[in-house]
Formats: structure tokens, C-alpha cells, sequence
């Protein structure tokens, strides 16, 4: 008999219809049951290395309900487990656009060290998703997200855990390259198995569809932070058999189950690891040519929430890394996202752009970013330029602002996107990474202020991270001041050396900055958006959530 290794992970949900990840430890038929016949599907499973996958098509379901589901594999029923503590799995399903009371809560962060086993503390705090879990399994009434947004770090391959150390050692030498990372597609599927796991992780997925995108530490720190740093990286005996086998692992376990229905059935690589009795040649075909062809692969995506339109952004795979072309969006990327950003702009209330990186920083840290750019691209010369390129990979100076043309013509987009006629009431930048959260608000810059239309929309950069990690208490301080008059001073002086000009946007800190394990969620309702902020925290029970800000965004 069929046993179920991993999942379910509720992925899409819309008015009728949703799809539902499962691992099963062999080969068999999935089939997703709802109870009284009010939908369901099958699918069987693929293989990949050894593994055996499948995503469920769940077609039937009543519009605007909450229904009950269960796991079948091979026929046999494998989920909800018998002992279990949480309330039924559902799929909730999303009302006709034309419910205009109908609120979209969108639930986000980044950067999930996984959680330790139960019953031991961890050193970092308490998990914001298992607190999030608790709250929703333990009060029926609580405010429930419509979607949850994880924007990197789902996985660290290069910060393994203590019990995933001795695992790896129990299969190779630690002592060569490349040490306690993960190396092949196996060892990154215990990574998945150690963080999905987690009894409270586990049911929060099978119940809130789920969004996500790679950040670095789903690879190793600096990923493609510059062409010398990958052709050295290029250079090593493992690289090619880690990021081939990362990128296969992403493809499974969170990209496939990023796509809806109608783009599941065109998609030719999905076809070809289906259709085929092992399907292991075909995807690390595909990582092969995506590694070596790193723009000509899109990993973003675009989703739908009624009159909400969402903007997935690979800030990783799409760089141009040249230093005389750099860029954070390839071209073709950069194209893509206008486009999806532009095109009927009366069509959603709220457009959201989700980028694993900040686009809008602490002015400080913006400006050294700017700084560090121009000295890469030899503004001061070759002996500035090697150090700037140590600075860089040091520093982890690799967000928009190092990417001073692509930080420009964001701000431009955003800009566009505020003034279309009929268009949204807010754009917002939803990222993590920095390891705190905060919220920023943008505006033109210069005599482009005074021109502003009354209609525009208010634009913001959302941040919020970590959801269950740490940051050390000098970048914690060096993050205060970067927000600081003091830190703005100073950024001046990194402007003048780098001769970087000045920015198209000006913005300011509208909360924040707030350290803590963390998420920030967005409730969009018809023409308004508000922004909350929970923070986890420990007591008698469980990890529980609490509300340490809010605020409106729209008016």
C-alpha cells in the first residue's frame, strides 16, 4: 500500500477549482475526495530520482465555500491521519468577481530556517507559521489568509540543521567539498522532508494556498551575485551537480505548483516528466540548459485574486550579470513584467509585485548599494573595483539598488502603473530577505512630484522578514541607523565618492523597522488596503501570533 511521504500542499484554489502537491512513496494513483461528492480529482504520480509525485487537479467544488478533503493514494485513505490534532483540511474557494464586499487577505514572508523536532526549543524563537497555524486550527472564527506568499528561503542548502548534518554524514565524507551543504537532488529532498514536516507547517499548507519563489540560501548565499562570483563558482568540482539538482528540486517541490490548470496543461516540461516512466532525464535536461541559459528560463509568474493582480519576480535566475549590461531582470524579463504590470489597468483594484529582494531600502543602505555598484563598473578605478567586488559578496550588496539602471526603471514602473487612467488604488513591492520588516512609501522625485495626478495610486515597498531565523545585533543596529537622519548624512557621502546621481523616487519609512520572527498580511477590499503585522511569541501553549502594528494604505 501506497504511503504519503509529503503534502498535501493546497497550491492553487480559485472559484471551482484548485490543485493539491502530494509525495507518495511509490508509484500510485493520488486522488483528492471531498466528502458528499462536491468535488475532486486523480492524477498519477511522476518520478524523479527515485521519487514519486503528483499534482492533483481538483475540479467541482462549490464557489465561496470551505469543503473538506481527503488523500487517497492508491485507493487507500492517507490523509487526514487518523490522530490527528487539527481540524479537517479545506479547500476554501473563492466568490464570483462581482462580490464587491469580498476581502482578499494575502499572508507574507521569507527566510524559514525549518523548525526543530517537537518538544526541543529553538535557538532563533518561535515559527510566525507555526503560530499561524495554531491560530487558525484553534478558532474557527479567525481571519484566515486567502493566500500565503513565501518569498525565499523556503530552504537552506548552505545552513544545514544538526540532524540533516549527521544525516548527510551518514552518506558521505564531510570532509570534502562540499562539506555540511547539500549536494545532489537526494540531500535536497530531506530538506523539503525536515521543514514540511513540521506537524503545524504540514496542516497550514494542506489548508492556505500557497505561493513561492527561490531566494539564495534555496541554492547557497550570493547566488549569481556577479559574473566573477559564479564563473569562480563554475570553477568547482560540485557547483554543476548543486545547482542542477537545486533547480530540479524547485521545480517540484514550490515552481509547479505556482502554475494554474490552463497553464499546467500547455506547459511541455510538465508533459514530457509525466508522460515518460522516469522522468529524472527530461527535468535535469531542463535544469541543465536553465543553468547554462539563465534568462531564457522564466520562473515568474502571474496570478489573479479576484480584482487583486500579483506579480511573482525571479530576482535570481533573470540577472544579467555583465558588469557593462548588469541588471537585475534580463530584457526580456524586464519586458514580461510591464507588460503584466501595464495591460488593462482598470481591470484589478491592486497591483502587487512580489521580488524575494527589497526594491525600496534604508536610505544608507541604499546609497552604499549604489556606491558599491559604481565602483564594480570601475567608476574609481581597478583598485576600487577589486575591492568593491569583495565588498559586494562580503556585504551581500546585491539588492535593486546594486542594480542602479533596474532600480530606475522599477521606480518608473511603478510610477506608470500609479498614473493608467482607471487604474489600481495601490501598487505594492511585497519582499523579505533583510531579516526585518518595515513598511516605505514612494513618491516621485524633483519637479516630477508637483505633476502627480490626484488619482494616483499610493505606492509602497512591503518587507517582512524573518519567519522563523535570526539577525545579529550589529546588522540590527546597522539597519536602525540606515533608517536614521544620521544614516541618510552619511549616505551622502558614499553618493558623492561613487558620483551615483540621485534616484528617481524619494520615500519614507511608514513603520518599522520591527526584528522578530514575523508576517505581514494585506487585506484588500474593494479599493482599500490595509497592512497588519504579527509577530511570534512563546508562552504557556503553543507559539501564538500577535498584532504589533497596522495601518492603512490606500487613503
Amino acid at each position: 500500500m501506497a504511503g504519503l511521504r509529503l503534502g498535501p500542499v493546497l497550491r492553487y484554489a480559485d472559484t471551482d477549482s484548485a490543485t493539491v502537491w502530494v509525495e507518495a512513496d511509490r508509484p500510485c494513483t493520488a486522488e483528492v475526495r471531498c466528502p458528499g461528492g462536491e468535488g475532486g480529482g486523480s492524477a498519477p504520480t511522476f518520478s524523479v530520482e527515485g521519487h514519486h509525485y503528483a499534482l492533483v487537479p481538483v475540479t467541482g467544488l462549490p464557489e465561496g465555500s470551505d469543503t473538506p478533503y481527503e488523500v487517497h493514494l492508491g485507493g487507500e485513505p492517507v490523509w487526514p491521519p487518523p490522530d490527528s490534532p487539527f481540524p479537517p483540511s479545506t479547500i476554501r474557494t473563492a466568490p464570483r468577481e462581482s462580490d464587491q464586499n469580498r476581502a482578499v487577505r494575502v499572508t507574507f514572508g521569507s527566510c524559514r530556517w525549518s523548525s526543530p523536532p517537537s518538544g526541543q526549543d529553538s535557538p532563533v524563537g518561535p515559527d510566525a507559521l507555526d503560530a499561524l497555524a495554531a491560530r487558525i486550527a484553534g478558532d474557527a472564527r479567525a481571519d484566515r489568509p486567502d493566500l500565503l506568499l513565501l518569498l525565499g528561503d523556503q530552504v537552506y542548502a548552505d545552513e544545514t540543521s544538526p540532524d540533516t548534518r549527521s544525516w548527510l554524514a551518514s552518506r558521505r565524507d564531510l570532509a570534502d567539498p562540499p562539506g555540511e551543504q547539500v549536494a545532489d537532488f537526494e540531500e535536497y529532498t530531506r530538506l523539503y522532508d525536515e521543514s514540511w514536516t513540521d506537524p503545524e507547517v504540514r496542516w497550514l499548507l494542506s489548508t492556505v494556498p500557497s505561493l513561492m519563489i527561490f531566494d539564495d540560501h534555496d541554492v547557497i548565499d550570493d547566488w549569481n551575485t556577479s559574473a566573477s562570483w559564479l564563473a569562480e563558482m563554475r570553477e568547482t568540482p560540485w557547483w554543476q551537480e548543486r545547482i542542477v539538482s537545486g533547480l530540479m528540486s524547485y521545480w517540484i517541490y514550490q515552481h509547479l505548483g505556482n502554475l494554474g490548470p490552463a497553464e499546467l496543461a500547455t506547459d511541455p516540461l510538465y508533459k514530457a516528466v509525466r508522460s515518460a516512466p522516469d522522468g529524472t532525464e527530461a527535468l535535469r535536461s531542463f535544469a541543465t540548459r536553465a543553468d547554462a541559459d539563465r534568462p531564457g528560463t522564466r520562473w515568474s509568474y502571474r496570478r489573479d485574486l479576484g480584482r487583486v493582480r500579483l506579480l511573482m519576480v525571479d530576482t535570481r535566475m533573470a540577472r544579467v550579470l555583465a558588469e557593462e549590461e548588469r541588471a537585475m531582470l534580463h530584457p526580456d524579463e524586464e519586458a514580461w513584467l510591464r507588460e503584466q504590470a501595464l495591460t488593462d489597468p482598470g481591470g484589478h483594484d491592486h497591483l502587487l509585485i512580489g521580488s524575494s529582494l527589497p526594491w525600496l531600502l534604508p536610505g544608507l543602505v541604499h546609497e552604499a548599494e549604489r556606491w558599491n555598484a559604481a565602483l564594480c563598473a570601475g567608476e574609481r578605478g581597478p583598485r576600487w573595483a577589486r575591492f568593491g567586488e569583495w565588498l559586494r559578496r562580503a556585504a551581500d550588496l546585491e539588492h535593486w539598488a546594486a542594480f542602479p539602471a533596474s532600480f530606475d526603471r522599477l521606480a518608473h514602473l511603478t510610477e506608470e502603473a500609479a498614473i493608467a487612467p482607471g487604474g489600481p488604488a495601490t501598487v505594492c513591492v511585497l519582499s523579505g530577505d533583510v531579516h526585518h520588516a518595515y513598511a516605505a512609501e514612494s513618491r516621485p522625485a524633483g519637479t516630477a512630484r508637483k505633476a502627480l495626478p490626484a488619482a494616483r495610486a499610493r505606492v509602497h515597498q512591503l518587507t517582512c522578514s524573518p519567519v522563523h531565523n535570526a539577525i545579529p545585533l550589529p546588522i540590527r543596529a546597522g539597519f536602525r541607523l540606515g533608517w536614521s537622519g544620521a544614516g541618510r548624512l552619511l549616505g551622502r557621502v558614499f553618493a558623492r565618492h561613487g558620483r551615483t546621481g540621485r534616484a528617481p523616487v524619494t520615500w519614507r519609512r511608514s513603520g518599522g523597522p520591527w526584528f522578530g520572527n514575523q508576517l505581514m498580511t494585506l487585506t484588500l477590499r474593494g479599493r482599500r488596503a490595509d497592512l497588519h503585522l504579527d509577530q511570534a511569541r512563546t508562552g504557556r501553549g503553543p507559539a501564538r501570533l500577535e498584532r504589533v502594528w497596522e495601518g492603512r494604505l490606500d487613503g
